[in-house]
């Protein structure tokens, strides 16, 4: 048997970040196991579904790496064969008319909770004559679901689970323009896909017990199912926007690398021992469902947010230069041509990610490589460039300019024998060097920081903060 599983989003709304692990899940399970991940949209809601919802799924899935073997299946494309099958199971006496009105409905609701019961269809239409209904009367399509005993699943991660029948009511599987259900339309296309697992949130499970009378019904096995914990704010309530960032939107926006949250969300209720960093290769080799808790998970944004800053110094250089460019060129501060932009940023990039936890953070840091003269200060730089400073500054520019080659190296010793022959620590001029250079007392080390920035650059700054010195 070759295991298929299926991502199955509503594009009714953003990819929430229960949604995304489920399909990592999914597809983690599936390449584990040398099987098949297909993704099915679920669009049947025509109303909310939009056009928009349905990009941002597909392209926060190709963001996460999460390819899917087969183009995209379109639940809406597949209405008549679920009108098919509700006609079949009608046809057989597996399925009946229901005439009732909305204010019958609501009656019987009613009346159960006066009762102490749960407020369901009480099957008033289950074994009544159609033709006992008024000529032209509308109606929806009900199957029989079982009225004794118990259904129980043997869920992959929740154990054994069941359900007395008896708490089970005729769930509709047509409504009354001949539209079929959500559920209905669920359990025709995951028989048809092949679908073997359903990996899904827990909040399913209570669906999985009325969708399988419609398996039963048809004579079709079923998948096995493995109902996910959901995944809870930090004080342990319902994921909210109070919290933060709820979808994978957000979270590209907020500067976290695909890699980075997808490692984070492996480890949200699954775990291998004491593998914390996981690449997709080590992902694919090691996840099976029996490493899934059974509690829900706790939204940790200060964990997410330190293990993307591990990801981002393990990162290409070229990628994150490419991501650090694509952020500054829309802040109007950033004035220097792209091409030596870019550049100066390759340059130092090695330092820069270090320094940073978020994609945002190390474009605020690269920041100063494309401003030009005269620069902003911050108030820690400000102080640095006092009158006995600002002297240095001068005579080091000479002694830079000076240098044969503009290199590390060079550099360096530069720095060295300048501040040896001033009786000073090399903190005493690497400080307010980089306040003149950056803006900033925090960069990379300040020979990389000069290299990056080239000679001309430094000593046109340099100079820019000198002349404002001398300027009344």
């Amino acid at each position: 048997m070759t295991i298929r599983t299926r991502f199955a989003p509503s594009p009714t709304g953003l990819l929430h970040i229960g949604n995304a692990r489920a399909a990592l899940f999914n597809f983690l399970y599936a390449r584990h196991h040398g099987g098949e991940f297909l993704l099915r949209i679920e669009d049947t809601d025509k109303e909310r579904s939009t056009q928009h919802a349905i990009d941002v799924i597909l392209d926060g899935l190709k963001w996460m790496g999460l390819t899917p073997d087969s183009p995209p299946v379109y639940q809406s494309q597949n209405q008549p064969r679920h009108t098919e099958v509700a006609q079949y199971l009608l046809e057989n006496g597996l399925a009946y008319k229901c005439f009732c009105t909305p204010q019958e409905l609501q009656t019987m609701r009613e009346q159960a909770m006066a009762e102490g019961k749960p407020p369901r269809y009480n099957g008033y239409w289950r074994n009544r004559d159609p033709s006992e209904a008024p000529a032209g009367a509308p109606y929806v399509v009900r199957i029989k679901a079982p009225q004794e005993g118990e259904t129980m699943i043997q869920d992959l991660v929740q154990g054994e689970v069941q359900v007395a029948n008896a708490e089970l009511d005729d769930m509709i599987i047509l409504r009354t323009d001949g539209t079929p259900t959500y559920l209905h339309a669920v359990v025709c296309d995951d028989h048809d896909m092949g679908i073997t697992h359903v990996i899904r949130g827990d909040d399913h499970l209570t669906n999985t017990f009325r969708q399988l009378v419609i398996y039963r019904a048809m004579g079709w096995a079923p998948p096995a199912f493995a109902h996910l914990p959901l995944i809870h704010g930090p004080d342990g309530a319902k994921l909210s926007k109070r919290h933060g960032a709820q979808s994978v939107v957000e979270f590209r926006e907020m500067g976290f690398l695909p890699e980075a949250l997808c490692n984070y969300l492996l480890r949200l209720g699954w775990g291998h021992g004491d593998a914390e960093i996981l690449n997709r290769e080590e992902q694919i080799a090691l996840f099976d469902l029996d490493g899934v808790g059974r509690s829900p998970s706790r939204m940790d944004y200060t964990k997410l947010t330190h293990l993307n800053g591990v990801w981002m110094r393990q990162a290409d250089n070229t990628r994150l230069t490419e991501e650090t460019l694509k952020r500054l060129t829309l802040r109007k501060d950033i004035t220097v041509p792209p091409p030596l932009l870019t550049q100066r940023i390759l340059t130092l990039m090695p330092g820069l990610k270090e320094r940073a936890k978020t994609l945002i953070e190390l474009a605020d840091n690269a920041a100063f490589l494309g401003q030009k003269t005269p620069l902003p200060f911050d108030p820690k730089a400000e102080k640095l460039l006092t009158e006995e400073n600002i002297t240095l500054l001068q005579q080091l520019a000479q002694a830079l300019n000076a240098l044969t080659r503009f290199e590390r190296e060079d550099i360096d010793q530069c720095l060295r024998a300048f501040a040896e022959q001033h009786t000073l620590k090399l903190g005493k001029i690497a400080q307010p060097l980089r306040a003149a250079v950056t803006g900033s007392t925090s960069s990379p080390g300040i020979d990389d920081t000069l290299v990056a920035l080239g000679r001309e650059e430094v000593l046109a700054r340099i100079h820019a903060v000198t002349h404002k010195a001398k300027t009344p």
